[in-house]
C-alpha cells in the first residue's frame, strides 16, 4: 500500500469554541492556543515574584498564574501588576474573600476551585465581583474535589463524576449571567484527564484549558504532559495549555512550546533535529546541540536547524531545514543554507559558526 505525502501534513481540525479574553489575550475561537505557567515565589514578595514573571515572558509565557493563599498575596498583587507586561491569574483556594480581593487588585483572571469554596453563595459573590472589575474566570474541577454527592452516586472519580461536576458549576455561572470563563478538568491521570476533556467538548463550547496536573518531575512530567497534551490537541481539543513539572517555571514554558510545535500549533524559536548521536557521529552531537539551544535560547523568530552527526541521515535532514550541519569523517563538516550544500566547517569552530549564522539570518529576517 502506498501512501501519499499528503496523509502526513494533515492540520489540526480544532474544537469550535466561544472566545474569551484574559487581559489582552484571547482564549478560544480562533485565537493561538497560549502557554501559561505559575510563579513558585512568594506572592507577598513583589521583588522576587515580578522577576520570575518577567523571566517567563521571556521565553514566550502568554500568561502567568500567581498563588493568594492570604491577604497579604492578594494586596501585593496590584504592585506586581505595575511592573509586569503579562496578564496575572490570580490562583484561588477555600477562601472567596482571597478572589474578591485579587480582582480589586487588578488581576486578569480568577482562577477558582468551586468545589474548595463550596458555598454557591459565595461563588456567586466571585462571579459579581468578576463582573465588577471587568476580569475572567477559569472553572478549574479536580478528581480530588469532587462533590460529595457525585462521588456516592459513581463512587470513585471517573470521566463522568468530573464532566457532571464541570457542568454543575457551569450552570451557577449562567445562571448569574457570567459566560466570561474557561474550564479545566485536569488530573494526574493521564487516561482520566483525556477522557474527560472529551466528554466536557462534547457538551459545551466553553475555552477549556488543558494539563496533567501534578505531571511530576522534569523527564516523567514531561512525557505524561506530552501523552495526554498532545493527545488532546490531535483531538483538536485545547485552547490554552500549562504544563505542571516539579521544576523551574521556565521549564513547563518550554515543554509547552515543544509540544505545540511538534504539532505545528505554533512555531517560537529554534526547532533543532538532532541525532541521538551512536559510534559513527562525527562529532560530539550531544554537547553541540546543548551549547547552541542555550546560546541561541532568546531567539523569537522560527527556525529549523538540523544538526546531525555522520552522512547516513544527514543529508535528507540539511535539505529540509533552513540550516543544516553533517558530520564529517576528515573533520570537516558539511554546512547546508536553504537545503543546499554551501561550505565545510572544522570542528573546533561548530558552535560559534552555527550560532553566527542562526543571528545573522535573523538579522535578515528582521530587516
Amino acid at each position: 500500500m502506498v501512501i501519499s505525502n499528503s496523509t502526513f501534513s494533515r492540520s489540526i481540525r480544532r474544537r469550535i469554541s466561544r472566545q474569551i479574553f484574559v487581559g489582552d489575550v484571547p482564549i478560544g475561537g480562533d485565537a493561538l492556543i497560549s502557554v501559561q505557567s505559575m510563579t513558585n515565589t512568594l506572592t507577598s514578595d513583589v521583588e522576587a515574584t515580578v522577576t520570575q514573571i518577567r523571566r517567563l515572558k521571556d521565553v514566550g509565557a502568554d500568561i502567568v498564574r500567581v498563588s493568594c493563599p492570604d491577604q497579604e498575596s492578594t494586596l501585593a498583587l496590584k504592585n506586581i501588576i505595575c511592573q509586569v507586561q503579562l496578564p496575572i491569574v490570580a490562583d484561588i483556594h477555600f477562601n472567596y474573600k482571597r478572589a474578591i480581593e485579587a480582582a480589586k487588585s487588578g488581576v486578569a483572571c480568577l482562577r477558582i476551585n468551586p468545589g474548595n469554596i463550596r458555598s454557591t453563595n459565595h461563588i456567586c459573590e466571585i462571579i459579581r465581583a468578576a463582573k465588577d472589575y471587568g476580569c475572567s474566570i477559569r472553572i478549574g474541577v479536580n478528581a480530588g474535589n469532587l462533590d460529595k454527592k457525585l462521588l456516592k452516586l459513581y463512587g470513585e472519580p471517573c470521566p463522568n463524576s468530573i464532566t457532571e461536576s464541570a457542568l454543575n458549576y457551569v450552570h451557577i455561572f449562567e445562571d448569574n449571567d457570567f459566560f466570561n470563563f474557561k474550564i479545566s478538568v485536569k488530573t494526574s491521570d493521564v487516561f482520566l484527564t483525556i477522557a474527560s476533556y472529551q466528554n466536557l467538548s462534547k457538551v459545551c463550547d466553553y475555552p477549556l484549558h488543558i494539563g496533567i496536573t501534578e505531571a511530576g518531575s522534569l523527564c516523567s512530567g514531561t512525557v505524561k504532559s506530552a501523552l495526554g497534551i498532545g493527545s488532546l490537541l490531535l483531538d483538536g481539543i485545547g485552547d490554552t495549555i500549562r504544563v505542571s513539572l516539579s521544576a523551574d517555571p521556565i521549564e513547563e514554558i518550554k515543554v509547552g512550546y515543544e509540544i505545540l510545535k511538534s504539532l505545528k500549533l505554533r512555531n517560537r524559536g529554534i526547532c533543532v533535529i538532532s541525532c541521538p548521536s551512536c559510534a559513527r557521529q562525527c562529532f560530539n552531537v550531544i554537547k553541540t546541540v546543548a551549547t547552541i539551544e542555550d546560546r541561541l535560547s532568546h531567539i523569537t523568530k522560527s527556525i529549523t536547524l538540523s544538526i546531525i552527526g555522520c552522512v547516513v541521515n544527514g543529508l535528507g535532514e540539511a535539505r529540509n531545514a533552513d540550516l543544516g550541519l553533517i558530520g564529517s569523517v576528515d573533520g570537516k563538516h558539511m554546512v547546508y543554507i536553504a537545503g543546499n550544500f554551501n561550505h565545510k566547517i572544522e570542528t573546533d569552530n561548530i558552535v560559534e559558526h552555527i550560532i553566527s549564522l542562526v543571528e545573522n539570518k535573523i538579522m535578515l529576517i528582521q530587516n
